[in-house]
């Protein structure tokens, strides 16, 4: 799921910050992704294409947010199945299920908390949703589940 995506690492302060490399990143001072302790939180993404264009539809780009998502997750040492929380942001909540059907997909076993919620613009208007989601990474030892 993590194809075409680069995300880069730096430690500061006790947190290691993952960037997608995206330009508002610095403008606006955010990290892709944090991680602290045993905690990850993916800041809010949305589905464009590394050529930065968009797909045309909320299921495409839901996927591409997700994708983006997972790299985030996976290089701070996480995946999905760590993932307790989702918030979805859309532009059209009356096309909820296509977003809904891939958060499934990705989800159905694992089901996180999740809050989906319209909104009115997004920072791109090309964009039809924005994702975030929280995660705790679990030792592997099973008692302490």
């Amino acid at each position: 799921m993590t194809s075409k995506v680069k995300i880069t690492t730096t430690q500061h302060e006790g947190r290691t910050l993952a960037s997608s490399g995206s330009p508002w990143e610095g403008t606006i001072g955010y990290s892709r992704a944090v991680r602290v302790r045993d905690q990850i939180h993916v800041t809010g993404t949305v589905g464009v294409e590394a050529d930065g264009k968009y797909a045309p539809t909320l299921a495409g780009q839901s996927r591409r947010a997700f994708t983006i998502i997972a790299a985030a997750l996976e290089a701070l040492g996480g995946k999905l199945s760590d993932v307790v929380r989702t918030r979805i942001y859309v532009t059209d909540i009356s096309q909820w299920k296509e977003v809904g059907q891939v958060h499934g997909e990705l989800f159905g076993e694992i089901r996180p908390a999740l809050t989906m919620v319209q909104v009115s613009a997004l920072i791109d208007a090309e964009a039809l949703v924005e994702i975030e989601v929280e995660a705790v990474l679990h030792d592997e030892d099973p008692r302490l589940a």
